[in-house]
């Protein structure tokens, strides 16, 4: 429901919420239909008709902009419907993240599948989803993104537990997942890899998720779904990120993205930049102590 950016989210889903001038899933269709993956089907909730609308049409809007002679931002306009097809399917009740998998069963069919969160971005210099992809290709199962976290924050996450992966990776470091445990406690933690919101998954996840019962929190976790088809023996490897990540769903972390995205901007990083350091300098020391 977005409650961490309430009121701005009481009436606007948080994954429109603008990061500089694109909604946080703008960012999301593109790097899918960088990595190849054409058609993307959003699972939605209530009140979030919103997000349908914006990857729809306005051909109002383009009319006017056309008349205007605006051909840059008819382009960007257009661009938001044109990176992909977009298909949409609701989840009716929020039951976890599983849940929400499970919805696109009928889209999917037979084959593997890319699973992106809507709040977690990825920057496009760096090729996660690609990579993850070819692993997949040339391994088969399913691969997950992890993240070192510190040991200290992996009680928010889901924890993996690993062993050295296949040589001949390109990039980050491939490993292999010997185990997974939803948000664990610092101490029970297998290691400090969290998993991050890119999954690229065998269809064979459907039939489990249909077997797997509420986990924590009450909800069917993908984290749970994934143990049982290691504990199988599926493959499951991980890639372990070591580019530039944004939690648009943390309050923080979202005014980080925008701050960085628009100061490498070429139209808007000149002049911000310059006044970033104006405004850094003048600010107080914060570590300094109080007389």
């Amino acid at each position: 429901m977005g409650t961490r950016f309430l009121p701005a989210t009481k009436s606007v889903p948080k994954e429109l919420l603008p990061v500089v001038d694109r909604p946080a899933l703008q960012y999301i269709v593109e790097e899918a239909a960088r990595a190849g993956l054409g058609e993307v089907l959003m699972v939605t909730g209530r009140n979030k008709g919103a997000i349908e609308d914006f990857f729809d049409r306005t051909p109002e809007l383009e009319a006017a902009l056309e008349n205007k002679g605006d051909a840059d931002r008819l382009a960007a306009v257009q661009a938001s419907t044109d990176v992909a097809q977009v298909h949409f399917v609701r989840q009716g009740e929020a039951r976890g993240l599983g849940h929400a998998v499970l919805q696109a069963a009928a889209f999917v069919g037979d084959e593997p599948f890319a699973v992106l969160l809507g709040d977690d971005l990825i920057d496009a210099r760096d090729h996660l989803l690609e990579q993850m992809l070819a692993v997949q290709a040339r391994h088969g199962g399913s691969v997950i993104a992890l993240l070192d976290v510190g040991r200290e924050n992996i009680d928010k996450y889901g924890a993996v537990a690993v062993e050295p992966g296949p040589p001949g990776g390109d990039g980050d470091e491939v490993v292999r997942v010997t185990g997974l445990v939803e948000k664990p406690p610092v101490d029970e933690a297998p290691s400090s890899l969290a998993i991050i919101g890119r999954y690229v998954l065998s269809p064979a996840v459907f039939e489990v998720l249909r077997e797997t019962p509420p986990g924590r929190g009450g909800e069917i976790q993908l984290t749970d779904a994934l143990a049982t088809l290691a504990g199988r023996g599926e493959p499951l490897h991980g890639v372990v990120f070591n580019g530039r990540r944004y939690d648009t769903g943390d309050r923080l972390d979202y005014l980080k993205a925008v701050v960085r995205l628009a100061s490498e901007r070429d139209d808007l990083g000149p002049p911000l930049r310059a006044w970033l350091r104006e405004f850094t300098a003048a600010l107080p020391d914060d570590s300094a102590s109080s007389s």
